[in-house]
């Protein structure tokens, strides 16, 4: 009896009789000769079926299957470069699962509207696939991190009763007659574990009911939050600093494949060594104004013209090839190269008609102003590595921030901006751990004390510094995966006006 096993074992079985079990991912026929690429959730190959007298009904059966059949084939495992993931199987049966016809999402170009209302079948595809299983690497990378540090994991709850990031962005939902919210952050409940743990971490969905319809914003997204006692400002950017080189290391050692597939140049990847850029929120502001970055946005901009004007030719020509082929391998793969050099059209004349807006608000940038997207971008794609901007101005931040102690117009915290304008990846600070200071900003922010009694009573009792940050991980997915839209960076995404399915 033929062994199971999953297609990323082949390269262990070479020679032998083994059974794969999956789904039809593509096929083509040879005549005699049905070329079948199977998938299995491990990988891909290349399955040999030639027809046999004795297998000639089901060969055309075989031949007929439409795209996500289901099947399991037994047969040879042989060494073969040319082959997609460098072995094939050489057939010897087939038994047909199910016989799927009419799949709605072909190899073919799909708008975003079709794939996003189609997602629980686009993540079949070999993009998708790629960027969960990246995920999934990041994510165990994280966790290890945390659990090799000493730190413990505390689940914090999903309803709370007050806010943690602004009171401007929740999600309010009825529990039994009172009025709670989807929890923003886990930090305020992680803040009490750390004082009983010393060093403790959550790791689970955020809600955000920011009105924002940009590539980097979801309703609802996932976030490790560490949180230390006994910890100061240069300290919590190191933990923060190692996190990131971590999921960079394993990303790089454990995902080169799914990285190939998605055509991630990892050369920047490779250069993420500490020690990070430091800025202070008064360089940051200082570099927005230099005639250094102002001469940069101008080169910039003049790069993506120039860059208009090449691809605009290039689909012009691709075309023209159109009109004249009539193999229907080179009109699928001329009409994909146009859906996809529109699509980057697209964003280019978008970030042209942008960048001059960027470089205007560069310019006006005023102190005492939190960082807007286009201003971590234009700081951090002057650095090849991720750039701490650190003690933003006290109004723009969150209540619970400790003030810096040689300057109370600023908090001691830090966000971390990840290259090529991915934006903050990691935003943490230090807590203020002073009763009455801390009980005067609820007060002066408006906010009902009673709803933060408790929070409170964590200085009332052994209170010490303590610190921790907040580290997203589609974001942190969408800059390692090299991807535009953190839309594909989790299963099913959540964004204004995205719900289904």
């Amino acid at each position: 009896m033929a062994q199971y096993i999953k297609i990323a074992d082949m390269k262990d079985h070479i020679g032998k009789t083994v059974e794969l079990k999956g789904w039809l991912y593509n096929s083509r026929s040879g005549g005699k000769v049905l070329f079948l690429i199977l998938r299995d959730g491990s990988g891909l190959c290349q399955a040999i079926f030639e027809k046999k007298d004795d297998l000639a009904d089901l060969f055309q059966q075989v031949k007929h299957l439409g795209q996500e059949s289901s099947l399991t084939v037994t047969g040879t495992v042989r060494h073969e470069p040319r082959s997609v993931g460098g072995y094939e199987l050489a057939v010897d049966s087939v038994t047909i699962v199910h016989n799927t016809q009419d799949y709605p999402i072909s190899h073919k170009s799909h708008g975003i509207d079709f794939l996003m209302k189609n997602r629980h079948l686009h993540l079949r595809s070999q993009r998708q696939w790629a960027i969960a299983r990246i995920r999934h690497v990041i994510i165990n990378a994280i966790r290890d991190y945390f659990n090799n540090n000493g730190f413990i994991l505390v689940d914090t709850p999903i309803f709370s009763p007050a806010a943690g990031e602004g009171e401007q962005n929740l999600f309010n939902v009825d529990y039994f007659g009172d009025e709670v919210a989807l929890s923003q952050t886990g930090q305020l409940y992680l803040e009490a574990a750390a004082l009983s743990m010393g060093k403790a971490y959550c790791f689970g969905p955020t809600f955000r009911a920011e009105k924002s319809k940009t590539r980097r914003h979801l309703t609802e997204f996932w976030m490790v939050e560490p949180e230390a006692c006994y910890i100061d400002i240069h300290d919590l950017m190191a933990l923060g600093e190692g996190l990131i080189c971590t999921i960079v290391d394993n990303s790089l050692a454990k995902c080169q494949h799914e990285l190939d597939i998605l055509g991630r140049d990892t050369s920047d990847l490779q250069k993420i060594k500490p020690p990070f850029v430091r800025l202070s929120y008064k360089e940051a502001v200082d570099m927005l104004h230099s005639d250094k970055v102002a001469n940069w946005m101008d080169t910039r901009l003049q790069n993506t013209l120039d860059s208009i004007g090449q691809l605009k030719d290039q689909i012009e020509q691709w075309s023209q090839e159109l009109a004249s082929v009539q193999k229907q391998w080179q009109i699928d793969k001329l009409t994909s190269q146009i859906a996809d050099g529109k699509d980057n059209l697209a964003d280019l004349e978008e970030l042209a008609e942008n960048l001059p807006k960027h470089k205007e608000l560069a310019e006006n940038f005023k102190w005492g102003k939190d960082l807007g997207g286009s201003d971590e971008t234009i700081i951090s794609m002057q650095f090849d590595n991720p750039v701490f901007v650190h003690r933003y101005p006290r109004e723009v931040k969150a209540f619970y921030m400790k003030s810096d102690p040689e300057d109370p117009s600023v908090v001691l915290n830090y966000d971390c901006l990840a290259p090529q304008g991915y934006g903050e990846i990691i935003g943490g600070s230090m807590r203020e751990e002073n009763y009455d200071a801390l009980l005067g900003r609820i007060q002066a922010l408006g906010y009902v004390q009673e709803d933060y009694q408790w929070y409170l009573d964590l200085r009332k009792y052994g209170s010490v510094p303590h610190g921790g940050f907040g580290l997203g991980v589609e974001r942190t997915v969408a800059w390692i995966t090299g991807v535009k839209h953190i839309r594909e960076c989790i299963a099913f995404p959540r964004m204004m006006g995205k719900i289904y399915p």
